[in-house]
């Protein structure tokens, strides 16, 4: 059972690729990206402690779809095909109330790995 709030409104933005979330009077941007890269799938998130799989080139990404997934979490179908995973209330809440810290723990995986945001490899010199 979900420990988070609900949130009280959420809002796709294709456009500027952005998840609106609110909270009461408190209201989150997420972009597609960011929520991307943390995606809770296998896939990104691996199938145990550190096997996780390091996103890159997802600058551009965008969010098809939203899909409901019972009372406890939403589906997200992205443009680059991704599509597994399922956002709890709870892993939106913490995404949304820890984004500064997750992005940048983000930035700096991307760079320790030489990648970038755009998907090519940092030239180092």
């Amino acid at each position: 059972m979900s420990t988070a709030p609900l949130p009280t409104e959420i809002t796709l933005h294709k456009k500027s690729r952005t998840l609106e979330l609110a909270y009461g009077a408190e209201r989150f941007e997420l972009t597609a990206e960011y929520l991307r890269v943390y995606s809770p799938s296998a896939e990104v998130r691996g199938h145990g402690i550190g096997n996780g799989v390091l996103q890159t080139g997802k600058k551009l990404v965008g969010i098809k779809e939203l899909i409901p997934a019972g009372n406890y979490a939403i589906k997200i179908v992205f443009d680059d095909g991704h599509d597994s995973g399922l956002y709890t209330w709870d892993c939106l809440h913490d995404l949304a109330y820890e984004y500064d810290h997750y992005w940048a723990k983000y930035l700096d995986k991307l760079a320790e790995a030489g990648e970038s945001r755009d998907g090519g490899m940092i030239a180092r010199g």
